[in-house]
């Protein structure tokens, strides 16, 4: 689907194309939430969305630094122009009328306002200008799947996170069985060995996604295998403190007998103990960059979370095998890492975050920064980060997080760094031992921690 005759991926074909958006999906899911799950009605739901799209909301300097970034990429498409390609600055309202649209019909029909009628329609135009391939019967037929959450342990914390064909739940609780027999609090928050620890783990766990992860049901993900705490100890067994084994010589386990098998993220809790984690995406920044001209909302280009070949790296520079490669009706593999932690039966933290790859990493170490390191959760979630996905081989990092000293010796331990842009955008609610909650929103993104 995204190669050339000679076998070669062609360039933008999965990331900013027609052929780059899997069938929307979010609509249905909200909504299959909502119907099951929710206490109000779909129009007072929808009111508040339906009055800033169609009333204008002031945008802020991250948003507007964003849209300009992506112009010439807006430009090179109908509805994307119109709505995105002028320059932007803070301050300006934002108006959205075509959306507005779209939500009244979603308040009214349901899922029948989104993926049947008018909207529809306005989809299956849209793929026929740009060679697209989804039809109204692609739309019709899309279901949202409710699964069973995966369960892992890390000291005396119980977590509750999210199953294939995300990885992100198998690699956390994967990666905290790794780390559970170290003494994490004594090597120090920003020691090199620490560092090097959680590294080497990131490598190992890294390796078994990129060869075992997708869709459970068209490929037999051994989720069983990955996250149990035998399985971690095996795999670790050849650690070294104080040096890096370079990735091309960590290989994937060996699992014989399989078991059957740009992101935001909002963490909330109410009064009567109901926690909910919630990640949702179009994978890149704006998706697709492809607004569904008369429509107002931007494509996703989730196809690239597949393995459009095996072994070629994805936007993220991850991984993929044939467990996800590209198959009709198969949901692609993603990093989404939402969870819900507690104590002796009792809410103790909801947390997850957007980031691609580096979702899995950004919510692992905010987790350690308060089990074990003790951190208050604003500093838990703020703190510099690090992260390494075998490949490319070197660890990134954020700017405040290594030191000259820190490289040197990271660097006499066998690693490359590279100094990376800040990411993880962390949403996080952390419960007090008097069942009071605090909550914090990551310094590096423009979200907000509210009650009322």
């Amino acid at each position: 689907m995204f190669l050339d005759n000679d076998g070669n991926v062609v360039e933008d074909l999965s990331t900013m194309s027609h052929l780059a958006s899997g069938v929307p999906g979010s609509v249905a899911g909200l909504l299959f939430a909502l119907e099951k799950y929710g206490t109000m009605n779909r129009g007072d739901i929808l009111s508040f969305a339906i009055d800033l799209a169609e009333n204008g909301f002031r945008i802020n300097s991250d948003l507007a630094n964003s849209i300009n970034n992506h112009k010439n990429d807006f430009r090179r498409f109908s509805g994307s122009a119109g709505i995105f390609g002028r320059k932007f600055s803070k301050g300006d309202l934002f108006v959205q009328k075509d959306l507005a649209r779209v939500l009244k019909d979603i308040a009214i029909n349901g899922r029948d306002g989104f993926y049947k009628g008018r909207t529809a329609d306005l989809i299956v135009d849209e793929m026929k200008r740009g060679n697209g391939i989804i039809s109204h019967t692609d739309l019709e037929n899309y279901k949202p799947a409710e699964r069973n959450v995966i369960r892992g342990t890390y000291r005396d914390f119980d977590l509750i996170t999210m199953g294939p064909p995300s990885s992100g739940g198998i690699c956390l609780l994967y990666l905290l069985n790794i780390l559970e027999p170290y003494d994490i609090k004594s090597l120090g928050f920003n020691n090199p060995y620490y560092i090097n620890l959680l590294s080497e783990a990131m490598k190992m766990v890294y390796s078994d996604r990129a060869e075992f992860m997708g869709d459970a049901d068209f490929y037999s993900v051994p989720f069983n295998t990955l996250v149990s705490k035998e399985y971690a100890a095996e795999r670790f067994k050849h650690f070294v403190p104080g040096k890096s084994i370079p990735s091309g010589d960590i290989s994937h386990g060996e699992i014989k007998i399989k078991d059957k098998p740009q992101t935001t993220h909002i963490s909330a809790a109410d009064g009567k103990g109901n926690l909910v984690a919630l990640t949702t995406t179009l994978n890149d920044v704006f998706g697709s960059k492809i607004v569904v001209d008369g429509a107002g909302f931007l494509l996703n280009n989730e196809m690239d979370d597949f393995a459009v070949k095996p072994g070629y790296p994805n936007i993220y520079g991850l991984l993929g095998s044939d467990a996800n490669s590209v198959e009709p009706g198969k949901r692609m593999l993603s990093s989404m890492t939402p969870a819900i932690i507690t104590r002796n039966g009792k809410p103790f933290m909801v947390i997850g975050s957007p980031g691609g790859g580096k979702i899995i990493t950004s919510v692992l170490q905010t987790i350690i920064n308060v089990i074990d390191f003790a951190f208050d959760i604003d500093l838990a979630v703020d703190a510099p980060r690090f992260h390494h996905q075998l490949y490319p081989d070197y660890i990134q990092f954020e700017s405040e997080r290594l030191n000259t000293d820190l490289v040197n010796l990271l660097k006499n331990f066998g690693y490359d760094l590279k100094q990376v842009p800040e990411f993880g955008r962390v949403e996080a609610i952390l419960f007090r031992p008097d069942g009071t909650m605090t909550g914090h929103s990551d310094r590096r993104g423009s979200g907000k921690a509210v009650g009322y």
